[in-house]
């Protein structure tokens, strides 16, 4: 067969897998068969040197650009007005019945408004610009809202993104560029400078002229506009949504349609409540009129249509002032700057402190002590500081990183953009943090141990190592603060239960840099044993699923350490039996599924059933997609419980789910 007509084929036939996979979810080919595909596709097009502008292998990101060029839009991007009560709404809606009154009294015949609701996505805004052809040649950021930047490379990293469409007609649609929380925490694991919250994820990606690094950021995408398209016009905005669900570009699932207000603010309360149960950072909801000649007629201020409106949540985001800075010794000796603000409210609680990172990056934001400084609350928790506000610098400080150790007064040394206190035995906070975790649930889970026994282990017993826990004795314990004969027992008995250990939560206490539990559990179940995971290479090391370059370097850093080697055989010479069973999935229903588990179980506490899931072979997630197969559903179950219903996903009692296990 020619190789240019077999490149076609595979082309054709690739891009057809990726939309039944990312947009029906119904994938129709093994990931076996689509890798074999994929890989002769990439043969022939290196072979031949011919390579579709549409070919799935140019998602992969393996070019560094030399820079941005302008692209004009071929219709403008409109900024929203925003509301932030529903009085603003209300007055809002009221504008829009008189003008269509008035309208209707000049001879118009307008329908009464029916509104549509979307969220309101807190991520990039990306416009894609498809041909005749339904080739995607183009792809910009909003930019002034008339020239933006083009993204083209970028954006075609964004798997769910259709290269090729059937269609006949020039259009552009309008989306929004976003960073999953999955995406968010699979990048971080493995990045030596993690990212901050989701939305800068997203926007760095994009503004990111090294491909590799965009694709590696595994961004998504969902659409809900047309700004610009020849031939037929739509007749209303639901038209418009059906022929972007038509054409293959991701959507989002919410899609709303209300006549009066009262329906309009439950779904703002529905859509508020379930807000920091999504993978996907939001800001609001955009309510916008359904009929497109009713927008014609209405028309633009200079800045915003007339016809939508933005109802904007509670700000994410406050300016206060940066009193001090404060350094903090991490479990690995890390010295890191944390901000003490004039306290401020934001999104319902007060606000009195803020991560800064690090000092380059305090450099870079140019904040300094006395300034006046931007707050965003991060992916709920805590706020960190954006930026200054410049007019508030005058009189302001440096902000200086500190010679010694805040805690125990040792030198300082540089590590890249971090500082770094080696005193490892003596300085308390990093000897308490790392006793509290390897005493912790998910590691040796020694009952009954807390951060103050941790502490008075340190000051009044001298406890230098971990393996010194093992090495208590009855006596001891009773000189500390609060312990009397019974609790001294207890925790002695926890220490003792703890030797017989599961071998993944042992090599998780043992506090591998870049290793938590689950990365810990994918090292156990491929070495099998100490000594393999020991002895193991970086080849053997990456060739783990979430394993990247990063991780194995700390894995083979840690085992090459004597201080480390010298720790773990004590800890084995005292009785601590870390074991391995391979576990044997049983087969059931739930093989290969996705479950969500949502609410209070009665038999189960969230660790056991957990397990008890990936025991039959299930995926479990945290959060209800269209790719949910199962939620088991307990007592108090709130919004994941609603969304489950609203995407039609099968929901189980805890009664259903033990039926389905014991069939």
């Amino acid at each position: 067969m020619d190789k240019k007509k077999r490149i076609e084929e595979l082309v054709e036939e690739l891009n057809r897998y990726a939309y039944e996979y990312y947009s029906l979810d119904n994938p129709s080919v093994s990931d076996k068969e689509y890798d074999e595909k994929y890989y002769e596709l990439k043969a022939l097009e290196e072979e031949i040197n011919y390579v579709l502008p549409y070919s799935p292998t140019l998602r992969v990101g393996d070019r560094v650009l030399e820079g941005f060029t302008k692209y004009t839009h071929k219709a403008r991007l409109w900024s929203l007005d925003k509301a932030q009560t529903f009085q603003e709404l209300r007055d809002w809606h009221n504008r829009n019945l008189k003008f269509i009154n008035e309208m209707n009294l000049r001879g118009e015949n307008l329908p009464s408004p029916r509104y549509v609701l979307t969220k309101k996505f807190d991520g990039l805004t990306i416009n894609l610009t498809y041909d005749t052809n339904g080739v995607l040649v183009a792809a910009a950021t909003r930019g002034n809202g008339e020239v933006g930047e083009e993204v083209s490379a970028q954006v075609k990293t964004i798997k769910s993104i259709p290269l090729k469409i059937n269609n006949e007609d020039v259009f552009e649609v309008h989306g929004e560029a976003i960073m999953t929380t999955e995406a968010f925490e699979n990048y971080n694991k493995n990045s030596e400078v993690p990212l901050k919250n989701l939305r800068n994820g997203a926007a760095g990606a994009l503004r990111n002229l090294n491909l590799k690094e965009t694709a590696k950021r595994n961004l998504s995408a969902f659409f809900y506009d047309v700004g610009y398209k020849e031939g037929r016009p739509f007749r209303n905005y639901e038209e418009m949504l059906d022929f972007i669900k038509s054409k293959g570009l991701p959507m989002d699932d919410y899609v709303k349609y209300c006549t009066t207000l009262e329906e309009i603010e439950k779904e703002i309360a529905y859509i508020n409540d379930i807000r920091f149960d999504l993978n996907y950072d939001i800001d609001g909801v955009v309510i916008a009129i359904d009929d497109i000649r009713t927008r014609e007629l209405m028309g633009y201020t200079v800045k915003f249509p007339k016809w939508a409106i933005a109802y904007k949540f509670e700000a994410q985001e406050a300016t206060t002032k940066l009193l001090d800075v404060e350094w903090n010794v991490g479990r690995s000796g890390r010295v890191g700057p944390t901000a003490i603000l004039e306290p401020v409210e934001l999104a319902g609680v007060t606000v009195k402190r803020a991560t800064l990172n690090n000092i380059d990056d305090i450099r870079r934001k140019g904040v300094r002590l006395g300034a006046e400084v931007f707050i965003r609350r991060s992916n709920d928790v805590i706020p960190e500081i954006m930026g200054v506000v410049n007019e508030s610098l005058e009189g302001t400080e440096e902000i200086l990183v500190p010679e010694l150790c805040p805690a125990c007064g040792a030198h300082l040394i540089q590590n890249g953009v971090h500082y770094f206190c080696e005193n490892t035995l003596s300085c308390k906070p990093q000897m308490v943090k790392t006793i509290v975790h390897f005493a912790s649930r998910d590691a040796m889970n020694i009952e009954g141990f807390s951060e103050k026994t941790a502490e008075q282990l340190f000051e009044k017993l001298d406890m230098k190592s971990i393996a010194n826990l093992y090495k208590l004795n009855k006596e001891e314990l009773l000189t500390l603060d609060k312990f009397g004969p019974k609790k001294a027992q207890n925790l002695l008995d926890a220490v003792e239960r703890s030797k017989e250990c599961e071998l993944y939560r042992f090599i998780y206490a043992l506090g591998i840099p870049n290793v938590g539990v689950k990365t810990a559990k994918d090292l156990v179940n491929k070495f099998k044993s100490l000594d393999g995971l020991k002895n193991a290479k970086f080849e053997e090391l990456v060739s783990v699923q979430d394993v990247g370059d990063i991780v194995a370097q700390c894995v083979l850093g840690f085992f090459s350490e004597e201080k480390s080697i010298s720790t773990i055989e004590e800890l084995l010479s005292l009785g601590v039996n870390p074991r391995y069973e391979e576990k044997e999935v049983i087969a059931s229903v739930f093989e290969g599924k996705t479950v969500v588990v949502t609410g209070t179980l009665e038999k189960y506490s969230r660790g056991e059933i957990k397990e008890k899931l990936e025991g039959l072979g299930a995926k479990v997630s945290g959060s209800v997609s269209k790719k949910t197969d199962y939620v088991i559903a307990g007592a108090e179950a709130g919004s994941k419980l609603t969304k489950a219903v609203e995407l039609g996903v099968k929901v189980l009692n805890e009664e259903e789910f033990e039926g389905l296990i014991k069939e």
